[in-house]
């Protein structure tokens, strides 16, 4: 893919994944400093790493979290809660995301990790986000 055309089809995927709000303040706060840091993230990021047909947006969005709190990254993980919640991932599907990291990661960081997550659904709340409660549909999976 041309350069062009792995930035263009990055940015789709950003703003399809963080939202279009996230991503204009992205773009608004590109300086000289960053800017080819801003590059390498929506060409490789977004482009080459989030388009690939192996894995939805769901799976990808559950690796993004469980990582952020294994890193303790915190403000990365509030960033893609919000973005999940705003894209109707349901509410469930996330408190079991950090009850699966709480075993795995500990329970500190879980402890953060719904700390967090109570906040931004306080915010979203007040904002009057429709917030998705119900759990997605399971496919079972041979072990």
């Amino acid at each position: 893919m041309a350069p062009d055309t792995l930035h263009e089809e990055g940015m789709k995927q950003r703003r399809r994944v963080l939202g279009d709000a996230h991503v204009d303040r992205a773009c608004a706060n590109t300086t000289d400093l960053n800017r080819d840091f801003q590059d390498l993230i929506v060409r490789y990021g977004w482009a080459e790493v989030w388009t690939r047909p192996d894995l939805g947006l769901r799976e990808r969005r559950i690796l993004v979290m469980g990582t952020m709190i294994a890193l303790g990254r915190w403000d990365e993980l509030r960033l893609h809660l919000r973005a999940a919640l705003e894209n109707q991932m349901s509410l469930c599907d996330i408190k079991e995301i950090l009850l699966q990291q709480a075993i795995y990661c500990g329970i500190p960081a879980a402890n953060t990790a719904y700390h967090h997550l109570s906040d931004i659904v306080g915010e979203l709340n007040a904002a009057g986000t429709a917030i998705n409660h119900a759990p997605a549909a399971r496919a079972e999976v041979p072990a």
